[in-house]
């Protein structure tokens, strides 16, 4: 794990004292370890304890002078984030996105992978507003450490103890241990809406944030992968490391993806790439006149996938199909005119998923027509999922 960059929360738990341990031996495998504790957890172990076992500053305070912005910078560098042990509290506004210490603070700010060990009573582990934290964490692709079972610091025998030190560690290591399965391929990937404009005002589009292309390509890059991005307009901010292109028409992603396109091993098109433009662009803002309506001449726009299929140049293609009826039909049917390896489709007349959503559900169909159909989750873990799928088709040409 050498120079792998990690930011260990500690909250206020009896099993504080513990993390000591893990800190130590992920310094020794040659990681970076970066500390950030909730103020009461500095009551159970002195920040400074842990200063001299990382070799780093502790942060406990958004309100220290000294280092008032610098759990921020912390978030934006780091690989993965670990929460051991994390209590019911730190778990409640993890979920609920608080934002009221530095440890929370740190959360929120972080955008890469999380993993938490919890660590409570019984009672406190196996109740309904935990259970419904927890979940809501899964759903965002937070993983968990179950806790074990044994004595408790309350005196009570159950589980709620926190994992061992050492299983914690394993799962670190071997988090690390695969995200290097990606090395050596390239990926193209789209993401995002289009644009076409119809006046210099007003244009075409459809609800796409970008939000699942852009996780593919933070996971290609986490699992050791090489990635450009080609967007269209989004929010985001595109992931580090990777070789982004920005356009805004369907007319220019499909100049970006046909230029990539042969140095590149896997693309994925995961962009909703406007079907229609106008067939004229006003020069002017058209007006309104009264009550009349206006009529639109449209024309189709080119469909990447099928230009790329005419190339043949045997190379891994993955398509989307966002779908509002005949869900697996229709993404058959484009499965099979495209010529792809694997179509991901979607409900997205769905409520809460799809669109703009953190998570969604999907189906996964490959060229054999076998149909993998997996419940809600995240669209890290969506990605991960996916990135398996398409490693083994790579390694199978």
């Amino acid at each position: 794990m050498k120079n792998v960059k990690i930011i260990l929360g500690v909250s206020a738990g009896i099993a504080s004292y513990k993390t000591l341990d893990l800190v130590r031996l992920l310094v020794k495998e040659g990681a970076e370890v970066r500390v950030v504790m909730s103020a009461n957890a500095a009551q159970f172990v002195t920040p400074l304890t842990f200063e001299a076992i990382s070799g780093f500053p502790v942060y406990c305070s958004i309100f220290d002078a000294q280092n008032s912005m610098e759990h921020i910078r912390v978030a934006e560098n780091a690989d993965l984030f670990v929460v051991a042990p994390a209590t019911a509290s730190i778990l409640a506004k993890m979920a609920n996105g608080l934002a009221d210490d530095a440890l929370s603070c740190t959360h929120l700010a972080f955008k890469g992978p999380v993993l938490v060990a919890p660590a409570m009573n019984e009672g406190m582990w196996n109740h309904t507003a935990v259970k419904q934290n927890i979940s809501t964490l899964k759903s965002r692709g937070v993983e968990f450490i179950d806790p074990e079972s044994g004595d408790l610091a309350c005196g009570a025998i159950g589980q709620g103890r926190l994992a061992d030190i050492t299983v914690i560690l394993d799962k670190i290591k071997n988090y690390f241990i695969q995200r290097d399965d990606l090395k050596g391929i390239r990926f193209l990937i789209t993401a995002g809406p289009t644009h076409e404009a119809i006046d210099p005002v007003r244009y075409l589009s459809n609800p796409s944030s970008g939000k699942m292309g852009y996780a593919l390509a933070e996971q290609v890059k986490t699992r050791g992968g090489k990635v450009t991005l080609i967007s269209g307009p989004t929010n985001l901010k595109p992931p580090l490391g990777v070789n982004f292109k920005a356009c805004k028409k369907a007319e220019e992603m499909n100049l970006l993806v046909q230029e990539n396109l042969e140095q590149c091993d896997v693309l994925v098109m995961a962009a909703a790439v406007g079907d229609f433009a106008a067939e004229n662009l006003e020069k002017e803002k058209i007006k309104k006149q009264g009550d009349k309506g206006l009529v639109l001449k449209l024309v189709a726009t080119k469909d990447i996938l099928l230009e790329v299929a005419k190339r043949n140049l045997g190379k891994v293609v993955v398509g989307f199909a966002a779908e509002t009826q005949n869900l697996v039909e229709s993404a058959l049917d484009k499965l099979k005119k495209k010529n792809l390896d694997l179509i991901v489709a979607n409900d997205i007349s769905s409520p809460g998923i799809g669109f703009q959503s953190d998570s969604n559900k999907v189906t996964i169909i490959d060229r054999e027509e076998s149909i993998e159909n997996l419940p809600l989750k995240s669209k890290r873990e969506i990605s991960d999922l996916l990135l398996d799928r398409i490693l083994a088709l790579v390694k199978s040409t």
